[in-house]
């Protein structure tokens, strides 16, 4: 029986992968905000006879207090995770700041990742085959780090700080195997392209429309998105860092994952949170 921590884990493809990974056997923990999704998924558990087996972290995944209660939880309850999925992310079309002081969406799709990433770095390398999988935007929409805005003070936009933290995920990926050069965990940037979830419901009502067809139209369901994921995870690639958008593998040749930028980046992220 394998352990899975999962943020995310109780809506879309999160939800979809616990639940695969329940079905077969396995241990997950599913960490997310809402208390009623999380006691959805708990029933849906139990009704495959995976109650013991699941576990649900109620967290505010934007807030370092929320990270950090996660992070010890986890640890309290699994001294080896077989594989971290990263899934946590809301669109926000107006700009919010956390208690923190950080942008809402850098916060809790880009920093939530940070944090968590490295605080169960050990508990990851425990396992048998050790693999992180990033499900973010490798090789999809252009988008930039603003480096002296990183919280969009000035012209924000939804897209935009969807797209800037995006392009941070790319960096995380880069910038852990400099920090752990001897490490036996694989990470995975992993981009699934269109799925239908509710991603697009905070949209407003002309683009929620837009968005929701182009996912019946050319979009794949989660059902059909989870498998891919789980393959990544039972047999990870032997690189320490791949990218992937769906089934193509993407050369880290690309701008996106330059080293020094990515180094850059976890140097002030880690200033970030140590004040």
């Amino acid at each position: 029986m394998r352990t899975y921590v999962i943020t995310g884990g109780t809506d879309g493809m999160g939800k979809g992968l616990g639940l695969y990974f329940l079905r077969r056997g396995d241990r997950v923990i599913a960490i997310a905000s809402g208390a009623a999704k999380g006691a959805a998924l708990l029933r849906e558990a139990d009704a495959i006879g995976a109650s013991e087996r699941a576990v649900f972290l109620r967290a505010d995944l934007s807030t370092l207090a929320g990270m950090s209660d996660a992070l010890a939880r986890v640890t309290s309850l699994a001294d080896t995770v077989d594989g971290l999925v990263f899934g946590a992310q809301r669109f926000r079309p107006r700009r919010e700041i956390t208690e923190d002081g950080i942008e809402f969406t850098f916060a809790l799709h880009y920093l939530s990742r940070f944090v968590l990433g490295h605080g169960l770095t050990d508990a990851v390398a425990r396992a048998n085959t050790p693999v992180i999988m990033n499900i973010c935007g490798p090789g999809g929409f252009p988008g930039r780090i603003h480096w002296d805005d990183l919280t969009l003070r000035e012209g924000y936009t939804g897209t935009r700080a969807a797209m800037q933290a995006s392009r941070a995920n790319d960096l995380l990926g880069v910038a852990f195997p400099h920090r752990y050069p001897n490490t036996r965990t694989r990470y995975v940037l992993y981009n699934p392209m269109m799925v239908r979830t509710a991603m697009a419901e905070p949209l407003p009502t002309p683009h929620r429309i837009l968005a929701k067809a182009a996912g019946y139209i050319v979009g794949r369901s989660v059902d059909q998105a989870v498998p891919p994921i789980a393959r990544h995870l039972d047999e990870p690639p032997t690189d320490p860092l791949t990218a992937f958008r769906r089934r193509t593998r993407l050369p880290l040749t690309r701008k996106d994952f330059d080293p020094d930028n990515a180094i850059r980046l976890d140097t002030l992220t880690t200033e970030l949170v140590q004040h």
